[in-house]
């Protein structure tokens, strides 16, 4: 799993208006929590672009005072209006406790209903699993290699590693759309 290393300062007081100053100043309070203790601290937010503007699910090493935790991003807080970020939450990975974590999917192999002509579409982006932090993959392999045209990949066709799927069964993680043109020529034919 991908790591990215961030530096933290530990916050000396809390609340709205200490959170409000911290924003003013491009930083962004967080906390971390799931170790020992719960560590409040803030962030200069250009570091998270390699953490929120992506589409993988980071492992994060954050250095508070000196002191390294290795976490993951649990919750981000966004402004509704100018999408900046307010507050995060991290999670401290204790190598004996399970996480749940979103892992992004992967797509291989070339789907015969999209070389018919249909239209590929992602319904899960990512599959919410939980694991031992060392049993965290960087990604969950989908092979479409059998994909035909109106048909779907569902959750239960994913093989679990050592990990276990939290995703409903029944989901789709992707489909081949029949696109209206070919909807037309398949009506003509049938005539």
């Amino acid at each position: 799993m991908k790591t990215v290393e961030i530096i933290g300062y530990k916050r000396a007081n809390l609340g709205k208006k200490v959170s409000k100053d911290l924003r003013a100043e491009a930083q962004v309070p967080c906390v971390l929590y799931g170790g020992k203790d719960q560590v409040h601290f803030h962030v200069p937010t250009f570091l998270f672009r390699d953490i929120v503007y992506t589409p993988d699910s980071p492992k994060i090493l954050i250095n508070v005072d000196g002191k390294q935790y290795e976490t993951i991003l649990q919750e981000v807080q966004f402004h509704p209006v100018s999408e900046n970020i307010l507050h995060a939450d991290f999670l401290e990975l204790v190598p004996t406790k399970l996480v749940k974590v979103d892992v992004p999917v992967k797509f291989t192999g070339t789907s015969p209903g999209v070389v018919k002509g249909g239209k590929f579409t992602v319904n899960l982006k990512k599959i919410k699993i939980k694991a031992y932090p060392k049993n965290i993959p960087e990604s969950i392999s989908v092979d479409i290699s059998k994909l035909e045209l109106g048909k779907s990949i569902k959750v239960s066709a994913i093989t679990p590693g050592d990990y276990t799927i939290l995703n409903n069964k029944s989901l789709p993680v992707a489909t081949v759309e029949v696109p209206r043109a070919l909807k037309g020529q398949q009506a003509q034919a049938a005539e």
